[in-house]
């Protein structure tokens, strides 16, 4: 790759792909509803990210790890995110991926995207089973603003040339940590903070908003 003019970090669920991965889950786990409730809250701010995601994840128990090959079949991407990747990575722009979602789906779309770096909370599996716990950290709010920071630093990227792209509460402060922070088809407590908002799920409209290529 040419010299590293830039940082793209990008949210994951509802943002890179049209789904919350947690939610189609929850459907295999048959309390989809639930957890869908519990994703909506706190996605708009109205429950703790943390307590909210180890509560949802509690009710995974028992779900088998075929479940995620099941799962990835059915997500889809957001309109042009491909071509939008491609173009900034031929442009010197290193692509990150940072959810609140988990390793298990995230780092096989890292991999199908040509994504070399990606954060996401690790579901604790025993004997090919769920239990229902997580494993380490959790990426929090304050995890996904570190991240960016962090990566930026490895790459000796400065903060005004990154792009962070999300549509939830836990991505408030990384889209105002960066230079460009858009609001993507985003819950009203973004649009209440940041200025920068894309309401049409096509990422052809993100491109347009990137001054620095």
């Amino acid at each position: 790759m040419s010299r590293v003019r830039g940082l793209c970090v990008l949210d994951v669920d509802g943002t890179l792909i049209e789904e919350e991965v947690i939610d189609l889950l929850g459907r295999q786990a048959a309390c989809e509803q639930e957890v869908a409730k519990l994703t909506a809250q706190a996605m708009q701010g109205k429950l703790d990210f943390e307590s909210s995601l180890r509560k949802r994840v509690s009710l995974l128990q028992g779900l088998s790890v075929s479940v995620f090959n099941q799962v990835y079949s059915q997500i889809h991407f957001s309109k042009n995110v491909q071509d939008f990747i491609k173009i900034l990575q031929e442009h010197g722009i290193v692509c990150g991926l940072v959810s609140g979602g988990f390793t298990q789906i995230v780092g096989k779309l890292a991999h199908d995207l040509g994504i070399n770096y990606f954060v996401a909370n690790q579901l604790e599996v025993k004997d090919g089973i769920l239990t229902g716990n997580l494993v380490g950290d959790v990426v929090t709010a304050q995890v996904k603003e570190e991240t960016l920071k962090s990566w930026a630093r490895q790459l000796e990227v400065p903060l005004d040339k990154t792009i962070v792209v999300g549509d939830g509460a836990n991505d408030l402060y990384m889209l105002k940590s960066a230079g460009i922070g858009i609001a993507f088809c985003a819950k009203d407590i973004l649009k209440k903070e940041i200025p920068l908002q894309i309401e049409e799920r096509d990422f052809t409209k993100v491109l347009e908003l990137i001054d620095f290529f």
